[in-house]
């Protein structure tokens, strides 16, 4: 019988270092040291285990029509992913899953897609943004509005560069800096200074839960109605299967009815997130 509990084995393949200082953030690419069936979607994500130290739920940041590995960005925050941080490429660490509901992306066919994050928020829609990009000839336009405190805290510094040749793309950072010639300011005041249009749109944003609150109040007066809004809840997930109660909101646990919510679904549930 199959134990979900346990994980397979995965080797770290490549490491980058996307943030430094106390906040810090790396993207990990990892590979199964065996064959391994992992399909996910966009927006799911996986219990990464490190022994010794525990396990903790991580958004899949790389897309589904990716083969070769499966990329995480992972925020340094807490005892495992501290842990994570202190491991080289070749080390081993576990991978269970894929968790969570996922974005309806194949509902969106046909649709201007409107991204929104802020800080290491722009990971989970990583996935959807690759997979977009690469099924462009699917989708109207594209749009990323994506934002940090610092230019030092934005992630995919490298790759933001080269997608703004396939896309448009606008970012910010919270205060004046030399040399920023982009918007300056919050990521919401960057969307109401954008503007971008409700017709035929889906709009996306994942990031700190105030910044999550303001981007849906700012979509909402530009017209944008709740079915039209998606986001992520990122409660605490501890055993990723909806048995243990540490995610649940009302009767929902985040694990399996989550993390992805329409707006007008999310607004209806316990304010408990």
């Amino acid at each position: 019988m199959k134990n979900e509990y346990i994980p397979k084995l995965a080797r770290i393949v490549s490491i980058k270092e996307e943030v430094d200082g106390q906040r810090a953030i790396k993207t990990f690419r990892t590979q199964f040291v065996n064959k391994e069936d992992f399909s996910f979607k966009c927006g799911q994500s996986a219990m990464l285990s490190v022994l010794g130290k525990g396990e903790s739920m991580i958004s899949v940041s790389s897309s589904p029509l990716i083969n070769d590995y499966l990329q995480f960005s992972i925020l340094k925050s807490g005892r495992v992913t501290t842990a994570l941080h202190e491991m080289e490429p070749g080390d081993v660490i576990g991978i269970r899953g894929p968790y969570g509901n996922g974005f309806p992306i194949e509902d969106w066919k046909g649709k201007n897609l409107i991204f929104i994050g802020g800080g290491i928020g722009l990971a989970p829609l990583w996935s959807i943004v690759q997979t977009a990009i690469t099924k462009k000839e699917e989708y109207k336009d594209l749009l990323l509005i994506y934002g940090s405190r610092t230019s030092k805290d934005l992630v995919y510094k490298e790759e933001l560069e080269e997608l703004k040749k396939k896309m448009t793309i606008h970012l910010s950072v919270d205060n004046k800096e030399p040399d920023w010639k982009e918007f300056v300011g919050f990521v919401p005041n960057n969307v109401m200074d954008k503007k971008p249009l409700p017709e035929n749109a889906i709009a996306v944003t994942c990031g700190p839960p105030v910044m999550i609150k303001f981007v849906i109040k700012a979509l909402n007066d530009l017209g944008f109605k709740d079915d039209q809004i998606y986001t992520t809840v990122e409660n605490k997930m501890k055993c990723g299967i909806g048995k243990c109660g540490r995610c649940n909101i009302g009767s929902h646990y985040i694990c399996k009815n989550g993390p992805v919510y329409s707006w007008a679904v999310l607004k209806t549930l316990p304010q408990e997130y």
